[in-house]
């Protein structure tokens, strides 16, 4: 159950925060899709909600569409404050995705998962994005040959994806993609996400791309159904 601190963060801990991140998500492993964060955290699910389905791990769908997603639970941003979330806003976000469309569904998890607190979360992407460093990753994908299609969601963190995220992507031939971008945010939108697939997918088509507020992605399904309507996926 998702529970928000009994601490108040102060004005000047929120805009440092807040800078730091964008919106912060959780990870889900490789999946079948039904027919279907500035390091600034995810937004919590509403009291008496329940949370996002598990997505049975499958692989072959016979789907050409991947979706692939970095999300982290644990302490997170919320409304200047802090809260706990066990599902991470990305998450959310995916499962309303794959809720609605086929699609393969890979977790983007590193080797060493960041940390529950959301300081030392921001912290740490600050010194990987200072170092230019690309996470080890946990079973990665080796191969996009069987899709046409990928979708790859985040949070926004300092105005950019997460250094997992390069990782991920820098490894991968994008050649001939059409790749959405997808984030959560606290105040950022896709910022300069889209911009970091310029440079790491080279020979993709960046497409349409989806953004919702994290504190406001358990209310996202409508914003989720006028997208994939408009990308002709559903």
């Amino acid at each position: 159950m998702t529970r928000q601190l009994p601490r108040v963060a102060t004005r000047r801990s929120v805009l440092r925060g807040a800078l730091a991140l964008g919106a912060t998500g959780v990870s889900v492993a490789v999946a079948g899709c039904s027919n279907a964060e500035s390091a600034a955290p995810d937004a919590p699910q509403a009291a008496g909600s329940q949370p996002a389905s598990a997505v049975a791990p499958r692989q072959g769908s016979g789907s050409r569409i991947l979706l692939a997603f970095f999300s982290r639970p644990g302490e997170n941003y919320y409304y200047g404050d802090r809260t706990v979330l066990d599902v991470g806003n990305t998450e959310v976000l995916v499962g309303m995705i794959t809720e609605r469309i086929a699609c393969d569904v890979h977790r983007i998890e590193p080797s060493e998962p960041y940390p529950f607190d959301y300081e030392q979360t921001v912290e740490r992407n600050r010194v990987e994005q200072r170092e230019n460093a690309r996470p080890a990753l946990v079973d990665p994908i080796e191969s996009l040959d069987d899709y046409d299609t990928v979708i790859l969601a985040c949070p926004v963190w300092n105005s950019s994806a997460p250094m997992v995220m390069w990782t991920f992507a820098e490894r991968l031939n994008f050649g001939g993609k059409i790749l959405h971008p997808v984030t959560t945010h606290a105040v950022s939108g896709l910022s300069g996400v889209p911009a970091v697939y310029e440079q790491t997918c080279p020979g993709a088509v960046i497409g349409d791309g989806l953004t919702v507020q994290g504190e406001e992605v358990w209310d996202a399904r409508n914003e989720v159904d006028s997208w994939l309507s408009g990308l002709r996926l559903l």
